[in-house]
């Protein structure tokens, strides 16, 4: 399976991303706690180099739990403030204010000795297609935000949304694209649902998600579907099709519909929490 990427949306998003980030104190970068570094654009190590940042470990509630410690420890020794959030229940919203002020401290340290006492900070939320930054968004401004309007420097279009007397959020910068040589990184944005599944050949997938849970999470497949789950990936795709009754006309076994049953389970969490890469992996 090959994936590909349309580098023209990232030269747009990234010439823009450029002409926003004099304007912002501090970058929010919304990553998937399954896959911290495959959901990241390495673009925005280098266009918020001077900044602060922040990046939000979303969905974490579908990520094993002592890997999402690891990964927070991970991102936090190379300098970056860290919060696990949930942005479709809400859970860790409450605590981003706080954190954007101890992230922005220097900041507003330097603004306290020149006069300047309530400039709110400013944040560029960035984040690869379908990493929840539209839901993060609105959970972090609720129904109390204002647009402020246009400010001098922005393209026309851009609005400021004002979360409170702190902080303004520029909404919205383009989407940055994933950028991947490797591709076991577009190997696991499509078992996330990143990849559009009508391009990809399903059973192909759920195979190679088959193949990773023997080897890394070893009884969740045995378990969530009663097969021996010691056999080969497409035997079990098979034997999973057969329990679940995928069946075409014919009693035939319809792998489609068991391979898309399985993706189903994993992105929704019904296979339990589970994280498809490691800190080990890139230290």
């Amino acid at each position: 399976m090959h994936f590909q990427w349309y580098p023209g949306h990232m030269t747009k998003a990234k010439r823009m991303m450029q002409e926003n980030i004099k304007l912002i104190d501090l970058v929010i970068e919304l990553v998937d706690a399954r896959l911290p570094m495959s959901s990241r654009n390495p673009d925005i190590d280098e266009l918020g180099k001077q900044k602060a940042r922040l990046i939000l470990l979303n969905k974490s509630d579908l990520a094993d739990d002592r890997c999402n410690e690891e990964w927070e420890n991970f991102f936090k020794e190379k300098g970056f403030s860290v919060v696990k959030v949930n942005s479709k229940k809400g859970n860790g919203i409450k605590s981003i204010q706080s954190v954007i002020q101890e992230a922005c401290k220097e900041k507003i340290e330097r603004d306290r000795k020149r006069g300047i006492l309530n400039r709110p900070v400013r944040a560029m939320v960035v984040g690869i297609p379908n990493v929840g930054k539209s839901t993060f968004i609105n959970a972090l401004a609720g129904k109390a935000c204002t647009k402020t309007g246009n400010k001098p420097g922005v393209t026309k279009g851009k609005q400021w949304i004002r979360l409170n007397k702190q902080v303004e959020l520029l909404d919205t910068p383009g989407i940055l694209w994933p950028k991947f040589e490797d591709q076991i990184v577009g190997l696991r944005l499509a078992f996330i649902g990143s990849i559009k599944d009508e391009i990809l050949n399903s059973q192909e997938l759920a195979a190679e998600l088959i193949s990773f849970l023997q080897e890394k999470y070893t009884g969740i497949l045995a378990e969530k579907y009663e097969i021996d789950e010691q056999q080969d990936k497409y035997v079990c795709l098979e034997e999973i099709a057969k329990k679940r009754h995928c069946l075409v006309r014919g009693n035939e076994l319809d792998l489609d519909k068991a391979a898309r049953l399985v993706l189903d389970d994993f992105r929704n969490g019904r296979l339990g929490k589970i994280t498809l890469e490691f800190p080990q992996d890139y230290s």
